[in-house]
C-alpha cells in the first residue's frame, strides 16, 4: 500500500469496489513521492498463485499491507527457490545504493509505517536469498550506475551477491497491465510447462508478440525484460 489515495483505503472504510486506470511501475526519488496503486500487480499475484496451487507448489504470498520491509528481511524468504517482486521500481543513477523497490507504506490499520519502507540496493546486499530465480517485475530494475572500477552497480548485482543464481529484470519503464499479462504467461511456461527461465521468458514474449488480438504486440510492452545470470 503506497499512499492514502489508494482505493483500498476507501474499500476498507466503505466496503465498496473501486477501480483505477493502468500505470507504469516507475517511482522516483523516494520517500518524497506518493505512488499510484498498481492494479496489474494484484492480478499478477493472483494468477501466479493459481498456477502454483494447480501444480502443488509450496509458496508464500505477501500482498498489500503484508508486502512490507519487515517481511522481506524475515529469514523465511531464504527457503524459497523463486522470489517474485511486483511493485514500483526506482533508479538513482547518481547514488545506486539508493535504487530499489517500493514496499508497503502503511499497516493494516491505515497507519503510516515508521522509518524507511523501501528495499534499496544497499538493503539487498544485506539479504540472504539463495534462490534459483528472482523476478523483479517493476520499472528499470535492470539498470544501474556504471562506476569506474566497479562496473554496473544495480539490483542485479545486489541480488546475485545475496545468493540468487538468475534474475529477471527490466531495462525501461513497463506498463502495469502488459507486465501482468507477460508474467502470468511466463509462470505458465516455467511451472506448468517445466521450461527453463530463459525458455519460459522467450516463450512468454513470443506469445504476446504473436497474439493477433492482443493489445501488447508492440515490443515496448514485453521486450524490456531480460534474464541475467546462469541460463541453464
Amino acid at each position: 500500500m503506497f499512499n492514502r489515495e489508494d482505493p483500498r483505503f476507501l474499500e476498507l472504510a466503505a466496503g465498496e469496489a473501486v477501480t483505477s486506470t493502468s500505470a507504469t511501475r516507475t517511482a522516483a526519488n523516494p520517500p518524497t513521492e506518493a505512488y499510484a496503486r498498481l492494479l496489474g500487480t494484484s492480478q499478477e499475484a493472483r494468477e501466479i498463485i493459481e498456477i502454483a496451487e494447480d501444480e502443488g507448489e509450496d509458496f508464500l504470498s505477501l500482498t498489500g499491507f503484508e508486502a512490507n520491509r519487515e517481511r522481506v528481511f524475515n529469514e523465511e524468504l531464504s527457503q524459497y527457490q523463486i522470489l517474485h517482486f511486483a511493485t514500483h521500481g526506482f533508479l538513482n543513477d547518481r547514488s545506486p545504493g539508493e535504487s530499489g523497490l517500493v514496499l508497503s507504506q502503511y499497516d493494516d490499520q491505515i497507519r503510516p509505517l515508521q522509518g524507511n519502507n523501501f528495499l534499496s540496493l544497499t538493503d539487498v546486499f544485506r539479504l540472504n536469498l539463495p534462490a534459483e530465480l528472482v523476478v523483479l517485475s517493476g520499472c528499470r530494475t535492470g539498470l544501474g550506475a556504471n562506476l569506474r572500477g566497479e562496473g554496473l552497480v544495480g539490483l542485479t548485482r545486489g541480488f546475485m551477491y545475496a545468493g540468487a543464481e538468475r534474475i529477471v529484470v527490466s531495462l525501461w519503464s513497463v506498463d502495469d497491465e502488459a507486465t501482468a499479462a507477460l508474467m502470468s504467461r511466463f509462470y505458465e511456461e516455467l511451472i506448468d510447462q517445466n521450461r527453463s527461465p530463459a525458455e519460459a521468458l522467450r516463450a512468454a514474449q513470443l506469445h504476446l508478440l504473436q497474439e493477433s488480438d492482443s493489445t501488447w504486440q508492440t515490443p515496448y510492452y514485453w521486450a524490456a525484460f531480460t534474464l541475467q545470470g546462469e541460463w541453464n
